[in-house]
């Protein structure tokens, strides 16, 4: 497969103005709360990054986790793998998942499960792109930065076989034949 970077999707103004949109709203629903926010790594880097520093609470907690379900391709493989579990206890603390895509959702619904299972008090999923055509589980997350189609994007922490994540703005991923 022979990919390259396509159109422009979002702009890099309009995604740092989401973020601080979405940090607002988050630091009003947690206010006065403990937030452990979970960045889910490798895509959602950047976002989770920027997500923090507009959070206004100063009891906000980050800790990262690996995740994943996509191979080399630009298909789900429908099962969840966790390569590296959070290192601070959830047990009795308010989780905020931050991940840069939801697809079909399986991914958010059984880290939602997993952090339960291991005592949060309360689990919350905050994405940078919906796409909302896939979706297959049935919760959705409650922040979402864009809602998308299906194209396959990279930039801004979004990749494909590890390459374009440094791009500022969001574009469609143009994949041709080799």
């Amino acid at each position: 497969m022979k990919a390259s970077v396509g159109s422009l999707l979002l702009a890099e103004s309009d995604v740092q103005a989401r973020v601080v949109e979405l940090g607002n709203q988050i630091s009003l629903d947690y206010e006065g709360r403990d937030l452990l926010m979970v960045g889910v790594l490798k895509g959602a880097a950047f976002f989770a990054t920027d997500l923090s520093r507009c959070i206004d609470n100063e009891r906000l907690e980050m800790d990262w986790t690996t995740v994943y379900s996509y191979g080399a391709g630009t298909q789900t493989s429908g099962v969840v793998r966790m390569l590296a579990d959070t290192a601070i206890p959830v047990s009795g603390r308010d989780v905020l998942i931050v991940g840069d895509v939801c697809d079909s959702g399986l991914t958010l619904e059984w880290m939602g499960r997993h952090l339960r299972s291991k005592g949060a008090l309360s689990v919350e999923a905050s994405v940078l792109v919906e796409k909302v055509p896939k979706r297959a589980a049935s919760s959705r997350p409650k922040y979402v930065g864009f809602e998308m189609g299906d194209e396959y994007i990279v930039g801004y922490g979004l990749d494909i076989n590890q390459r374009y994540r440094q791009l500022r703005d969001i574009h469609a991923l143009e994949v041709g034949e080799q």
